[in-house]
Parts: structure tokens; sequence; C-alpha cells
């Protein structure tokens, strides 16, 4: 990892460098996390790292242990299986919640994302992709005026994008039918169909579990 360069709280570059880390696969399942060792490579101290590894923990990417090294969260198919049976359920009842709230400027933004998901999907950069899947249903989540339950989606599609790590080999295969499915369920939205716009994101969050569970056949 490259050493942090302060334009913004050491604590939050450690957070958002740490979590790319951990998101994208450098950091591995139960990978040790010493704070010597930590802080050295990024150039910080231990009291900006200590912040950073409390956030993650937060967002259940860090495991903390009083007397242990923190380390990376280990996602079994068990529990990868249930963050998406929560993540389903909050991302259908968020498409109910904001539906009301979409205007030209919001349907424009969930377009630009489809965009660019397409030439990441033409260049065959499944890294961008999965970043751009995850801001998607983020930015569904922005339109929700219920704080607390952005930060709840927020930390499902943080958590769920680690385990999906093990999909790689299955990410290209995938991805095509991710971005039709988005787009999808841009066009309910843009059309005011909360019926079909629900339906849409049920059928999503179905094809993302068996997209998933292809892995483990």
């Amino acid at each position: 990892m490259k050493k942090i360069k302060q334009s913004e709280s050491l604590a939050d570059l450690a957070y958002k460098t740490l979590k790319e880390a951990i998101i994208h696969g450098k950091l591995k399942d139960e990978e040790l996390l010493p704070e010597e060792k930590l802080a050295k490579q990024l150039g910080i101290s231990r009291t900006p790292l200590r912040g950073a590894l409390s956030r993650l923990a937060i967002e259940g990417l860090v495991v903390l242990e009083r007397d242990k090294p923190a380390k990376v969260s280990s996602f079994s198919k068990e529990r990868s299986l249930d963050f998406l049976e929560i993540r389903s359920l909050l991302e259908i009842y968020n498409i109910e919640k904001i539906i009301s709230k979409v205007d030209t400027t919001f349907i424009e933004q969930l377009k630009k994302n489809l965009v660019l998901q397409n030439k990441a999907i033409i260049q065959d950069n499944y890294d961008e992709f999965m970043d751009l899947d995850r801001a998607f249903h983020l930015l569904l989540a922005s339109q929700n005026v219920n704080r607390e339950l952005q930060e709840i989606i927020h930390r499902m599609n943080s958590g769920i994008s680690r385990s999906f790590l093990i999909l790689s080999k299955t990410v290209p295969a995938s991805a095509v039918e991710a971005y039709q499915e988005h787009e999808e369920i841009v066009h309910a939205l843009e059309n005011r169909d909360i019926s079909l716009a629900r339906n849409k994101m049920i059928v999503h969050m179905n094809n993302v579990e068996k997209r998933f569970l292809t892995y483990y056949a």
C-alpha cells in the first residue's frame, strides 16, 4: 500500500486506504493488521490508524478483539447470504420510499453511472464495475431522508462487496446481466412506476444471490 499524503484528516485517509485494500482483496480474509507494521506502511501514527480501524469494525470489514491485533473479517457462504438477505430487504424498501422524490437530476445521475458501468464492462475492468455497482445502490439510498437507513445500506453494500471478491471468476459473465437489471430499475423509476420499480429490484436482488451461489455450485 502507498503512503498517505495528508489533504484531509489522517484517520479519514487511513480509513479510505484500508477499506479500498480490503474491498479489492489486497488485504485477505482473516489477515492480521498489527498496528505498528500498518502505521509504518501508511506513514502515520497509531492514533489515526486506530480511528480508521474502529470505523472499519463498525462496517463489519475488520474484527477488533482486546489484546489482539485487528484482522480482516472473514465472509463465509452463510454469512454472505445473511448479508444478502438483509440487503435485499433494505434495497426493496428503499425503492418504495424514494419513488416520490425521483426527479430529472437524479435520473441523470443514475444514467451517468450506467454509462460508466457499461464502459467498464467493455474495457473488461471488473474492479471498476464492482465499484460502480456499489455506487449505483448507494446513489439510490442517498435519496432516502432516513440517514440511519442510508448508513445501514452503505454498510451492507461495503460488506457484501468484500465477500463478492470470491466471484472474481464469474463477474465477467454476470456483469452484463447486473447492468441490464440496473437499467430496468432506472427505467421504472423514470416512469414513476413504483410497482414495477419494486419488482425489478426484487428480481435484481434474487439474481444477485443466484450469481453468488454459482461459485459454490
